[in-house]
């Protein structure tokens, strides 16, 4: 099959949801809300979201959709549009640049494309589940033979003890050389770009998860879920990316 006219269309969304995003992208006053669950939400954030799904369906209208701030439309459907308009909304809303658009489409329920898209600098990653390239280069994992030569990235220091299992997330962070919380979308674009070697999060959403799959996957990474089932499987929640030769090791620190 000849993804390149869906990559394309993917790019188009990207485009025009950094569009939204960027007047609101250090603005004092970008419509601040907080949501049921107390997580943020900004004017880019839905503005972004509303644009791309009237693209898609307006291109594609017997596609479905799942977004992080309007839900699901036709989620049964052979192709649908998985999207998080600011992933990393927490980073947005201080002035961070280190937040993203995640953009994915499922056939069948399996992530086949995915895109991270980082407005402010002008960078777009993209994979089908065998090549990803950054800015139209081909970009891969970078070789890391020895966990303790491997720098480690997370969101959300607090999430391993909250969500999973603390004290694996601590021995991890000992037997690694650098550690760092320059998480979200933006952590597994510096991982599939070679700049660092593992990448984990402990309880993510589809949106968050699902459009990372296929960048990962085509740059080479070894991909799975908290316990190591498939990051794909139905359910779920949570990530563990890493460089291949590293998985093993952290998995198993992950869960002693």
């Amino acid at each position: 099959m000849n993804h390149e006219p869906l990559a394309a269309f993917m790019r188009e969304l990207a485009e025009a949801s950094a569009r939204v995003i960027l007047p609101h992208y250090g603005a004092r006053d970008m419509g601040l809300e907080l949501k049921s669950d107390s997580s943020p939400v900004t004017l880019a954030d839905r503005g972004a979201e509303q644009v791309m799904r009237e693209m898609i369906s307006r291109r594609f209208p017997d596609h479905g959709i799942v977004g992080e701030e309007f839900g699901t439309e036709k989620g049964d459907a052979e192709y649908v549009w998985v999207l998080d308009p600011v992933d990393g909304t927490k980073s947005f809303i201080l002035g961070v640049p280190l937040f993203g658009t995640l953009i994915g489409l499922l056939h069948r329920g399996q992530p086949l494309l995915g895109g991270i898209h980082q407005p402010v600098l002008g960078q777009w990653m993209v994979g089908d589940g065998t090549t990803t390239t950054l800015n139209g280069q081909s970009v891969r994992v970078r070789a890391c033979p020895h966990l303790s030569e491997a720098s480690l990235l997370t969101t959300d220091p607090l999430y391993p003890a909250k969500y999973q299992n603390g004290a694996g997330f601590d021995a991890l962070t000992r037997s690694v050389r650098l550690y760092r919380g320059f998480g979200d979308c933006y952590g597994y674009l510096l991982l599939c770009s070679g700049w660092v070697d593992v990448m984990v999060d402990p309880i993510m959403n589809p949106w968050d998860l699902l459009p990372l799959v296929p960048v990962l996957e085509g740059a080479g990474a070894r991909v799975s879920d908290w316990q190591g089932r498939p990051a794909n499987h139905a359910g779920a929640t949570s990530m563990v990316a890493t460089a291949p030769e590293l998985h093993a090791e952290v998995l198993r620190l992950l869960n002693p």
